[in-house]
């Protein structure tokens, strides 16, 4: 394996101080409250208005956004719900006794407050909030609290705002960054502390749901967004160009891999990018041009399997593969958010439309971790019953194994209950422990 372009920088290398910011931040919030949220909201974004959206402002944004339009994120949402609702019937509780008498099941419960950040910056994230409130109700979240950061003054955008309500938001507030994290985390404004808080956002968001890990769930610690393709001498060098850069306007910081065997391939690619890039409009441009200069890599393989282990290896949020035989290559991928198979899907499909989820691990987490979906949202909880006699034959075991750990508390309460079902047994309980 060679590198035809190498990357400058790493995920790591423009951390800085975004740890450092948002533990000062929540820890003037946590003490401040809905005072401290105010304040950021009003210095950070320039917001005055309200933090909770009531239903004119929703009717409001409706009437602003074209019926096209209208009828555009309600498919997307239709599609995005029916892949979650089609994820919840595949899960199922069940019951089984592996012995008479003992009974054990697992039943899925979701959570009871779900908080879904929405991000609002260079771009209005529309799809994020159907991605994350959509698939929040199809687990059967009891409340789903969306936010959004308030756009050109004027509140969260209209597009933004109509999507969180059409995916079923149940409260919606107009609020981003480190506070909005802090305030779904707190039950600010809504008296309702999230359980879990999903969704993207920048380096400060990000940091803000690692340092609230444990005292709330969250979906994976995200960093900016990936795209890694594997290609070989089959593909259209204008259609990778154009999916690399594709991703690369996400933001400076966002990387971008081609990993193929075909270094005629490569080498038109490396010339076909800064094209592309420069046929941009502006802020898009600038991004991409930067996230390429400092992330783009080209890595040359000499056989598919190197390809494949390279790609394991990066394990990226988005993983095309414009590659002949896909089944081999579905069969053969383990590490990766979200996969596109052939050149006649794309990164920006599975993003907005699709159905499958666009909140995705990042920063090689997909070694461990999947995209969001309605697991996320549901708790596997397991249950137990018994009648005596397995109550008997469990106890027994249970005290001779909790004798050998040393705990003998432990085994008494099983002795307890062998002495109540079976009186006078003379069943081999373990030896005490003495000290």
């Amino acid at each position: 394996m060679r590198y035809l372009k190498k990357a400058e920088k790493t995920a790591e290398t423009e951390a800085g101080t975004a740890r450092e910011v948002a533990e000062r931040m929540l820890a003037e919030i946590d003490a401040r409250g809905e005072e401290a949220v105010r304040r950021y909201a009003r210095t950070l974004d320039d917001w005055l208005g309200p933090i909770v959206v009531g239903s004119e402002e929703i009717g409001r944004a409706a009437t602003e956004l074209s019926e096209a339009i209208k009828a555009d994120i309600r498919f997307a949402i239709g599609h995005v719900r029916r892949f979650a609702e089609a994820q919840r019937a595949s899960i199922r509780d069940f019951t089984i006794e592996p012995e008479p008498g003992l009974v054990l099941g697992q039943r899925f419960v979701p959570c009871n407050v779900a908080g879904c950040y929405v991000p609002t910056g260079r771009y209005a994230h529309i799809a994020s909030a159907y991605m994350s409130v959509a698939t929040a109700k199809a687990a059967g979240a009891g409340t789903v609290i969306a936010c959004a950061t308030p756009w050109r003054r004027r509140g969260i955008h209209p597009a933004v705002l109509f999507a969180m309500h059409e995916a079923g938001a149940d409260m919606i507030l107009t609020l981003g960054g480190v506070q909005a994290i802090a305030a779904l985390a707190y039950g600010l404004f809504t008296g309702k502390p999230a359980d879990i808080i999903v969704g993207p956002g920048n380096k400060f968001v990000a940091e803000a749901k690692r340092i609230l890990f444990g005292r709330v769930g969250i979906d994976v610690f995200a960093g900016p967004s990936e795209i890694a393709i594997l290609a070989d001498e089959t593909a259209d060098a204008e259609i990778v160009a154009a999916d690399l850069v594709g991703q690369a306007e996400h933001g400076a910081e966002s990387p971008a891999w081609l990993i193929t065997s075909s270094e005629r391939l490569a080498r038109s690619v490396l010339v076909r990018v800064p094209e592309a890039i420069a046929e941009l409009p502006g802020s898009a441009r600038e991004a991409a041009a930067a996230a390429w200069r400092d992330y783009g890599e080209i890595v040359l393989c000499a056989t598919r399997e190197e390809m494949a282990a390279a790609s394991d290896a990066y394990a990226p949020e988005h993983l095309e593969v414009q590659s002949a035989d896909l089944d081999w290559w579905l069969a053969r991928l383990t590490n990766y958010g979200a996969l596109f198979l052939g050149a006649e899907t794309t990164v920006a499909y599975g993003d907005k439309v699709a159905g499958p989820n666009h909140i995705l691990p990042t920063r090689h987490a997909a070694r461990y971790s999947a995209g969001l979906s309605v697991h996320k949202f549901l708790k596997p909880l397991t249950w137990q019953r018994m009648s005596r006699d397995a109550s008997v034959e469990i106890g027994a075991v249970s005290a001779r194994i909790s004798r050998l750990e040393g705990m003998e508390a432990h085994a008494r309460t099983a002795d307890l209950r062998l002495a109540r079902y079976r009186p006078g047994h003379n069943l081999d309980l373990g030896r005490p422990v003495e000290e």
